[in-house]
């Protein structure tokens, strides 16, 4: 039987993960967004700065560009090689769950791949709790999640939501266990309110959850002369809508931050 760390290899061995977030107008979405939350949560550099799951260093090179001491984690070797050819930012095998560094030894850790990867809660809760574990009193987290009906509206913006998939996505909207018959891999889509309890529940307090790309997201990638403007109004309206609860669950990406006392 294959494992799922196997299936996880499987899947980004046929992937070019450094090129994702720049591939498709909703991933540069993702991407403006996710730089624009961290910007604003984050210590001022030179923090130090653990990415876990943090794939082949976007992120992690740009953070590091910007005066920040940062520590790459990730579970594929392949994600660690493509980072370490980055400057002036470290990098390790490792897993979320059992993180290497000391205790209060960092002052942010991101999370923004592990949650959607570990498909079981008390896998999620482990990785949370060890990343409270390393951060320092007054360090900063940030964790992403997939929301829960990215799916269901990638499908339908494509054209292809038929009878047989919207079948396959009736026990997604109910579980959140993706199908990976549907693409990607197996993975886990959160609520908002899901997020938070789980980030609660590893030990952490007042936790705010936002959305990434906003609910204008699906438009962005429709062909026409007025891509950019469709893309801008995408931004400016995820920015707008960005805290109230009413719309965070259309976003395709989830962002949950707080700070340890």
């Amino acid at each position: 039987m294959v494992s799922k760390r196997e299936d996880l290899f499987a899947y980004y061995a046929g992937q070019d993960e450094g090129r994702r977030l720049f591939r498709f107008r909703h991933n540069r979405l993702e991407l403006l967004r996710t730089r624009e939350l961290l910007q604003r949560q984050l210590p001022l550099p030179p923090a130090v700065v653990l990415d876990v799951g943090g794939g082949t260093g976007v992120h992690a090179a740009w953070l590091a560009g910007r005066g920040y001491h940062v520590h790459l984690v990730d579970v594929v070797p392949g994600h660690v090689r493509a980072a370490l050819e980055h400057e002036h930012l470290t990098a390790e095998v490792g897993d979320a769950r059992r993180l290497t560094q000391s205790d209060a030894s960092v002052d942010a850790v991101l999370l923004l791949g592990p949650l959607y990867h570990l498909v079981g809660r008390a896998e999620r809760i482990a990785a949370l709790a060890e990343a409270r574990r390393v951060l320092r009193p007054g360090g900063v987290l940030l964790a992403a999640a997939i929301g829960r009906f990215m799916a269901v509206l990638d499908w339908a913006q494509s054209g292809g939501l038929t009878a047989g998939v919207a079948a396959k996505l009736v026990p997604v909207l109910s579980t959140g266990v993706h199908d990976p018959t549907l693409g990607f891999t197996e993975a886990f889509f959160h609520t908002a309110a899901q997020l938070q309890q789980e980030v609660a529940e590893a030990g952490f307090a007042d936790v705010r959850v936002v959305g990434v790309e906003g609910p204008a997201w699906t438009i962005v990638d429709a062909p026409g002369d007025d891509a950019d403007a469709r893309f801008d109004s995408a931004l400016r309206c995820a920015q707008l809508t960005e805290n109230y609860a009413e719309l965070v669950d259309a976003s395709a990406h989830l962002m949950a931050f707080t700070t340890v006392p």
